[in-house]
């Protein structure tokens, strides 16, 4: 029986003399060599620093997303509100105007005085 050997690829459309991407990156960074013998602990407080900074920073995004979303609905409802005071107030402006108080008055029997006020004098 024959032995088990690795065939060489020769004709690889992806590689250029045996050199992809991943190759030379793996090759100037060479973190292998780092992590050999495990995670080393001088690491672990940039890690968790860094892990803390980057939840943070998750946390804060979150919370003026839901901000942004509130002051927009709150400001949609003071626009609604400052329309329907707006339009009360003109109705009411415009029910207190004295033709048309007599105009409402006149349907309970009062009717408006023609005379002006007299001014009492006394001696």
């Amino acid at each position: 029986m024959g032995e088990n050997r690795l065939k060489e690829q020769s004709g690889d459309p992806g590689s250029r003399d045996g050199k992809t991407f991943f190759n030379i990156v793996d090759e100037k960074l060479s973190m292998g060599k780092v992590f050999e013998n495990g995670l080393p602990v001088k690491y672990i407080p940039y890690i968790l620093y860094v892990t803390f900074l980057g939840v943070i920073y998750i946390g804060t995004t979150h919370y003026s997303d839901r901000l942004n979303t509130t002051l927009i609905r709150l400001h949609k409802e003071v626009e609604d509100l400052r329309s329907d005071y707006t339009t009360l107030k003109s109705d009411y402006m415009y029910e207190s105007k004295q033709s048309e108080v007599s105009k409402k008055v006149r349907s309970r029997g009062l009717i408006e005085d023609k005379n002006p006020p007299r001014k009492i004098v006394v001696e």
